[in-house]
């Protein structure tokens, strides 16, 4: 290693990178291999793209929101056919959030295009909390933010181009909540004399024949029964 004296006061310094030499890249063959064409950010968009829309309705807002995503298919009619998200669109009535559905399309969009593992973006988003609370899809389901739930809707449409898998249980995993269920499904059979019941729902018991059949009938208690009656 050389010595070098230094008899002048440092002012600046910067750090020297070796130069890597670019070598531009012809359109057609961005991102080839033998003839395969993989996803990338210079790749051109084709006149015509294949695509689905998702509808988001929720409770938060009087306005669906219409998702549209667009794929495009690499390597068409070959061994290496595959389909990869292109582009996504947000359509809705409610201009409240027009901004950040803009700013979230053109990001999105981009991060599709860049090519590679895009399937990131579906725990990104789903991870999003909104600081008002969330809210229940039909069915039971809890979403925690409109964005969270544009997140499931990436990753449905993911899986059903087979970039994600869809999620299963395992042989021991099914047994055990079929066990669960049928466990659970006996108990409920397993039900009280007043569940089923021929007379009016909320009738009470009648002190005389012991039978759920007492309702209040012209201002007085009446078993429906047994013709009991407190008046008399």
């Amino acid at each position: 290693m050389t010595h070098i004296k230094i008899d002048k006061k440092i002012a600046k310094y910067r750090v020297l990178k070796p130069q890597i030499k670019e070598v531009p890249l012809a359109k057609e063959a961005l991102k080839t291999q033998d003839n395969v064409i993989w996803m990338h950010e210079k790749l051109e968009r084709p006149e015509v793209l294949i695509g689905s829309t998702y509808k988001i309705k929720t409770p938060v807002s009087d306005h669906a929101m219409y998702v549209t995503i667009n794929d495009i298919l690499l390597n068409e009619g070959t061994l290496h056919e595959q389909r990869r998200p292109f582009e996504v669109f947000i359509n809705s009535k409610n201009l409240d959030h027009f901004q950040w559905i803009v700013a979230l399309t053109r990001v999105i969009s981009a991060v599709f295009r860049k090519g590679g593992d895009t399937t990131f973006l579906v725990d990104e988003l789903k991870a999003v909390f909104d600081p008002r609370g969330g809210y229940w899809q039909p069915g039971g389901k809890f979403m925690p933010s409109t964005i969270a739930e544009l997140g499931y809707v990436i990753e449905r449409h993911l899986q059903s181009i087979g970039l994600l898998k869809k999620p299963e249980l395992d042989v021991h995993q099914r047994k055990l909540v079929q066990e669960k269920r049928a466990e659970f499904e006996a108990r409920t059979k397993q039900t009280d004399a007043f569940s089923k019941s021929h007379f009016p729902e909320g009738a009470q018991l009648c002190s005389k024949c012991s039978t759920a059949a007492m309702v209040m009938m012209d201002g007085c208690n009446t078993c429906l029964n047994c013709g009991d009656s407190k008046c008399g």
